[in-house]
């Protein structure tokens, strides 16, 4: 594995590696089912058992992490291991779910919510999308009430962005010059959740006036990483992003090789697959 630093990006002055570190596989969201994601909290109880994984990341120059990162005590206790054993700050990119209902005790409640963002040590506080799409108005193409909370977010000393299921939140953002610095947007070969073609999303990031932090590149596993990575470095925009989930520092390290081969147009560096047949000649021979 090459020991120099993955490729960075800037975002609102921000320096980021393009590279995401994902939260879904260690916090038990596996969009496969009720024992899938058992087995994920099985695997990861707390912060000492994320550790190795985000160390195997960070000794790579990947040190973003994004996820709903104030409401799950396991991710919280894993950016303090990683602070107080490696003397190292990951930068937080935290998606927090906030009550948008328009009154002033829902107001009181989002400003509480986004100031415990700012209090796990976020950098950047995206909007999670379960919120967000409930400002849509399709008829007037406005995200409504959005620079209430993105002015909360920036009097908490934040960045603001959204997170952008809904594709149509990117150009209503950039359309009305809304104040968000970056977007979220689910992006893979599959079309795996996304809720237009993959060649119309692929044009919304393309033309997006912010830089785009696209998650799920494999589908929740439903591709293998080679196929998913090469495909979303080779079909995005030097300055977006790719969000990576793995659950172990094997998975790690073979998606960093992967993505770095992906972005330097080589085949990676990794062993073959195990089978009962190692030798067999549509392998490579022996």
């Amino acid at each position: 594995m090459s020991e120099k630093a993955f490729p960075r990006t800037t975002v609102a002055g921000v320096s980021l590696s393009r590279m995401i570190i994902g939260t879904n596989w260690i916090l038990g969201w596996s969009h496969r089912g009720p024992a899938a994601d058992q087995q994920i909290k099985h695997r990861f109880p707390g912060g000492n058992e994320v550790f190795p994984l985000l160390k195997t990341f960070l000794d790579a120059g990947v040190d973003t992490i994004m996820g709903p990162l104030q409401q799950e005590r396991v991710m919280q206790e894993a950016v303090r291991e990683v602070r107080d054993r490696t003397g190292q700050n990951m930068i937080l990119i935290d998606t927090p779910i906030i009550n948008v209902d328009d009154n002033e005790a829902a107001r009181r409640e989002a400003r509480a919510t986004i100031h415990r963002s700012r209090e796990c040590g976020a950098t950047f506080c995206l909007l999670h999308h379960s919120s967000a799409e409930q400002l849509v108005n399709k008829n007037l193409h406005q995200i409504v009430r959005l620079d209430d909370y993105t002015d909360m977010i920036r009097q908490e000393g934040m960045i603001p962005g959204l997170s952008a299921h809904m594709p149509e939140l990117i150009t209503y953002s950039d359309d009305n010059g809304y104040d968000v610095e970056t977007y979220i947007q689910i992006y893979n070969c599959m079309g795996f959740m996304m809720q237009v073609e993959i060649e119309t999303v692929a044009s919304i990031i393309h033309h997006a006036r912010k830089p785009v932090m696209t998650i799920k590149p494999m589908a929740a596993g439903r591709v293998t990483p080679y196929v998913g990575l090469n495909f979303t470095w080779n079909t995005i925009r030097t300055c977006d992003m790719v969000t990576v989930g793995c659950t172990d520092p094997g998975e790690a390290e073979e998606d960093i090789e992967i993505s770095r081969a992906a972005l330097e147009h080589r085949f990676p560096e990794i062993g073959k697959r195990a089978s009962p047949n190692q030798n067999q000649d549509a392998f490579g021979g022996k």
